[in-house]
């Protein structure tokens, strides 16, 4: 038996979200602002990491983390075999396609038959157009996705939106939603066997802990 679990908590947009289900577990102590990569709560026997959203799986597929945090999105385009027993409800956001307002005024998309898209979610993009007979040429990018239709790198982008703001605010209009996303927490198979019971037991500290709405 482990002394602590290992939680590992995805830096950005979840985190917050995580870190208020976690204090009505008793889980404090985490400062998110802080440079400070790694705590300690012992009240709980937790380590806690900080890391980047799209790390969190391989924490958690290597042993390096019992238990995580992360969003259905990241999930879908990764794929990790690891255990997802959790929808934790918050962090709603949806992947989406879009295009140039101008470029939607005209276009027409069951005529689509190729398309280039900047994205950071290759696996899912490609999935997405393929499945519907449309060639498509992905841009793979890791931020400032919106930017690409402005500068002509690519005509279409498919990424992740919860208000659309930055859409708008780049000149952008959503044309098909892909998929819906929300936080899940996912444990290491292993890990599962090994510390079922403090496991399970965090599981169904999750489930009766006050919702998230954010």
């Amino acid at each position: 038996m482990k002394e602590r679990l290992t939680l590992a908590l995805p830096k950005g947009r979840l985190l917050d979200g995580a870190l208020e289900r976690l204090r009505a577990l008793g889980v404090d102590g985490i400062d998110p602002d802080s440079r400070r990569l790694i705590f300690t709560v012992a009240a709980r026997d937790l380590r806690v990491l900080l890391l980047k959203p799209a790390d969190v799986p391989a924490y958690v597929l290597y042993g390096a983390a019992d238990l995580g945090i992360v969003g259905k999105d990241i999930l879908l385009e990764q794929e990790p075999d690891v255990y997802e027993p959790l929808d934790l409800g918050f962090g709603v956001c949806r992947l989406v396609v879009a295009e140039p307002r101008e470029l939607w005024e005209r276009d027409d998309p069951s005529k689509w038959s190729w398309v280039r898209v900047a994205t950071k979610y290759p696996r899912l993009a490609e999935q997405y157009f393929t499945d519907r007979g449309i060639q498509v040429e992905i841009v793979r990018l890791d931020g400032s996705i919106e930017l690409a239709p402005l500068v002509g790198l690519a005509e279409r982008i498919v990424d992740l939106v919860q208000s659309g703001e930055t859409l708008r605010a780049n000149g952008l209009v959503e044309v098909a939603e892909i998929v819906r996303s929300t936080a899940r927490l996912i444990v290491n198979r292993a890990s599962m066997k090994t510390e079922h019971a403090r496991i399970t037991g965090l599981i169904e500290e999750l489930k009766a802990a006050p919702r998230v709405t954010r």
